[in-house]
Order: C-alpha cells, then sequence, then structure tokens
C-alpha cells in the first residue's frame, strides 16, 4: 500500500470529484489526451501533491508542466535545487506507487489509441523562472538558481515570468521589464520556450501590462522555442495582439466562470494552433467545483467547456477542440 490512503482520493463512487455538499461532479469523458500546462504542485494548502498526481492520471492528464521559483520556492521552501528536484520525485514515485494500488481496484487511468502520449508520471515537467513580484530582488543568485533549474532533465521552459501592474505588486515597472527582457535572453540562449505572467491594474482600460509586454516582445523577439501567454482573462483584443507575436494562448478555469463571456469568446474565436490549456492550480477552480483548491485533473473541465463554445460557435468539433490542445501542448514542451 502506498502512502496516500486510497479512500482520500474520494473514488468511493467512481467519481474523482464532489461538491461542497458531496454531490459527485462527474468528469467529461476526454477526447484526447490532456495537457496542464501550467500547475503549481508546490502551492497546495489542502491537498497532497502526490495524490494530485493520481488523480490527475486517472482523469487522463499526460502532461503536467509544474512552475518553479528561484525565490519564492528556493531557498524559501526547499534550501537547494537539487532538494526540490529529489522532492519532486518522490511526489512522482508515491503517486506511482498509489496507482498500482488503484489499478488492483479496477481504477485505471483511460487509454488514448492513436496518441502519442506518454504516462503522466512520465511526464511531469517543470519551467523555472521569478515571477514578477520578486523582481526587485533578481541578483546573481538568483539567476544562479535559476540556470541550475533550468538545466535539470525535466525542465522544458522558462516561466513563469512577466509584468504585474495589480495591487499586490510592489516592484516598479521599469524594473519588472528589466528582469522580463532578462528571462527572455536567457530563453532564447537555452533554446527554450517560456511562460509569461501578465496582469494589468484594476480596471485600466489600456491593458498596459499587456501593451507592455507585446512592445518588449517585439523588441526582444519571441524566442524561437516558442511562448505562452498564461492564465489567460481576456477578451479578443488582447487575444490577437499576442497570436499576432505567434504566442500561444493558455485558458484555464477561468473560461468557465459565469461572467466571463469575453474568455468565453476570446476562446471559441483564438485560432487552433494557439490553443492551450492549464489549471493554474491551486488557483481558480472550474465551474463545477469553482472555490475549491484547483488541482491538475481539473483541467478537464476547462479543455469541455472551451471545445463546447468552440463548436457551438462553429469553430471545429470537440475533438478537433481536444486534439489541438493536445498537439499545441506536445509540440512546446515535449520536443
Amino acid at each position: 500500500m502506498s502512502k496516500i490512503a486510497l479512500d482520500d482520493l474520494a473514488l468511493a463512487d467512481g467519481e474523482l470529484f464532489h461538491d461542497h455538499k458531496g454531490a459527485a461532479c462527474p468528469m467529461p469523458a476526454p477526447l484526447a489526451p490532456l495537457a496542464d500546462t501550467h500547475g503549481h504542485l508546490t502551492s497546495f494548502r489542502e491537498h497532497d501533491p502526490a495524490a494530485t498526481l493520481v488523480r490527475a492520471a486517472l482523469a487522463g492528464v499526460r502532461l503536467l508542466v509544474v512552475p518553479v521559483d528561484p525565490i519564492d520556492d528556493i531557498p524559501r521552501r526547499w534550501a537547494s535545487v537539487p532538494e526540490f528536484l529529489s522532492w519532486l520525485d518522490e511526489q512522482v514515485e508515491t503517486a506511482r506507487a498509489c496507482l498500482a494500488d488503484c489499478a488492483e481496484r479496477g481504477f485505471v487511468p483511460p487509454a488514448f489509441e492513436g496518441y502519442d502520449a506518454p504516462e503522466l508520471l512520465d511526464n511531469v515537467r517543470i519551467v523555472a523562472g521569478a515571477h514578477p513580484y520578486g523582481a526587485g530582488v533578481f541578483d546573481d543568485d538568483v539567476t544562479a538558481r535559476l540556470r541550475e533549474l533550468l538545466a535539470s532533465p525535466r525542465c522544458v521552459g522558462v516561466g513563469e515570468f512577466g509584468l504585474d501592474y495589480g495591487p499586490s505588486s510592489k516592484v516598479p515597472y521599469p524594473v519588472q521589464e528589466e528582469v522580463f527582457r532578462a528571462h527572455l535572453r536567457l530563453a532564447k540562449e537555452l533554446g527554450l520556450p517560456v511562460q509569461l505572467h501578465i496582469r494589468d491594474a484594476v480596471n485600466d482600460v489600456r491593458c498596459g501590462a499587456h501593451r507592455d509586454a507585446a512592445r518588449i516582445l517585439g523588441e526582444e523577439g519571441v524566442p524561437e522555442a516558442g511562448c505562452e501567454l498564461h492564465c489567460f482573462t481576456s477578451g479578443i483584443r488582447v487575444l490577437e495582439g499576442f497570436t499576432r507575436l505567434d504566442c500561444r494562448i493558455a485558458f484555464g478555469g477561468a473560461v468557465t466562470f459565469t461572467r466571463s463571456d469575453d474568455i468565453r469568446e476570446a476562446a471559441t474565436f483564438c485560432a487552433e494552433r494557439y490553443l492551450l490549456t492549464e489549471t493554474d492550480s491551486p488557483y481558480m477552480a472550474p465551474v463545477p467545483l469553482r472555490g475549491a483548491e484547483c488541482e491538475p485533473a481539473m483541467v478537464g473541465f476547462t479543455a469541455a467547456c472551451v471545445a463546447d463554445v468552440r463548436e457551438r460557435g462553429g469553430r471545429g468539433s470537440r475533438q478537433e477542440t481536444y486534439d489541438a490542445f493536445w498537439n499545441n501542448a506536445r509540440a512546446l514542451y515535449m520536443r
């Protein structure tokens, strides 16, 4: 028996998730392998990280990209890069043992015939970068830790980094821009794709942070390996500004929220080649689990929502959207 109690996985009725009243929230059946291109495995307060990997595998997730911060995660949570990587390996192996226990009771991940999709626990990757909240202390020591993370065999990109003009950010805009440019240059040096965190100021109709980020990308050049605009919560105008730069657009739980018509409209009309899915776990759990601590398995609800709105909008079948999500993630992070 693994260290995870199977009863804690809430599989008694065969369902992975239940609402706050205990009612089952059935997962939509995935039409292709699922990818969570941005899930903070390091930040759960309620969940056991290994247990979330088990649920993700059972939900059909076959790629998880975990962002790691060389300021916030190391050395604040782990003393060194090797300690963090050892911890991640331990979570994967604990989940592997638990999945074997699940199989003995008849719970197995869905099969996807005809897809080049490794098992999830063989495909847990990381990206590394300094969140803009930490840009004010981005120094040589941070850069050294960042480079050490980027050298890991698990690493597939640089991120998340970017511009945050929201009320919680205390770092001056010019400092954020300098660190943004440093990350872009490092990614191009190493031939890695990037994940961008861009947040506008509250009620900023000019979309100032997005506007500035697009300007910087135009001046520095988008890395040839690719670019993902993480946690997209804007409308078509912002989307078009970044797809013109050949940036992928990652939709998360916010696209399922009742008042997110602008995000759903953007998802409907986004060109297929730019579509990605993420959770930004543990934040912004999708409907019908909004308010819960989000985890990678919940990407299944987001993928289903986007597939549905695109089909209703005449932008292709649900199958085509699912295939685009997987193929785009695979192209960006499974080279």
